[in-house]
């Protein structure tokens, strides 16, 4: 069996971090952390607060994103919605009730636990979505099987971007749409910064 490459090794070592840490918003939103999460960081990123009022409670205490890509989704009733890196699901409930009944939402989450949170804090508004564990650099869907991806902070999280982006492509159907907030930085992060689990978080 072969050893992993120093890369490859680095992304298992920061991949179990950065999960560990997004569980801990889940657990205990009350927390501190070195980021905007829950209801502030929400309305800091543009969310109607009427609707922030009718989430689940525990959906919105324990939001992690870094912007609101429901601004430019334009999620239409009976569309197919990807959701990447679902976290507590506050995006999810949203895209569920623009969708509605005949629409569908489906999550795809490394952490089985953010998977459980997410399903049933949509379950909780009153909607339906299927989350799958799994990484989004391997998608596991057909081709061509979604109308619109949206994610929020989660493809800065990818060692592998080129291929995360591949993979959109692929289940994306012919005129279907991306709506990605992230953080891009605009010049080359030093190793130590790189090396930090802490700081690929928000």
């Amino acid at each position: 069996m072969e050893s992993p490459t120093p890369s490859a090794a680095l992304e298992e070592v920061l991949s179990g971090e950065i999960l560990r840490m997004y569980q801990e918003i889940v657990e205990d939103p009350a927390a501190e952390f070195h980021f905007f999460h829950g209801r502030e960081a929400a309305e800091r990123f543009g969310y109607d607060p009427a609707e922030l009022d009718t989430v689940p409670a525990g959906a919105l205490a324990s939001f992690a994103g870094v912007g609101n890509p429901h601004e430019r989704a334009h999620l239409q009733p009976g569309e197919t919605v990807l959701d990447l890196g679902s976290g507590a699901g506050l995006d999810a409930v949203l895209a569920s009730r623009r969708v509605g009944p005949s629409g569908r939402v489906i999550g795809v989450d490394m952490n089985p636990v953010m998977c459980r949170t997410a399903e049933a804090h949509v379950a909780l508004d009153g909607g339906v979505m299927e989350c799958h564990q799994a990484r989004m650099e391997e998608l596991p869907l057909p081709d061509a099987s979604v109308d619109v991806v949206i994610s929020n902070g989660v493809l800065n999280l990818s060692f592998r971007k080129r291929r995360v982006m591949e993979e959109m492509h692929r289940v994306l159907r012919p005129g279907g749409r991306m709506s990605i907030t992230d953080i891009v930085s605009a010049k080359q992060l030093s190793q130590s910064i790189v090396n930090d689990p802490k700081l690929w978080a928000s």
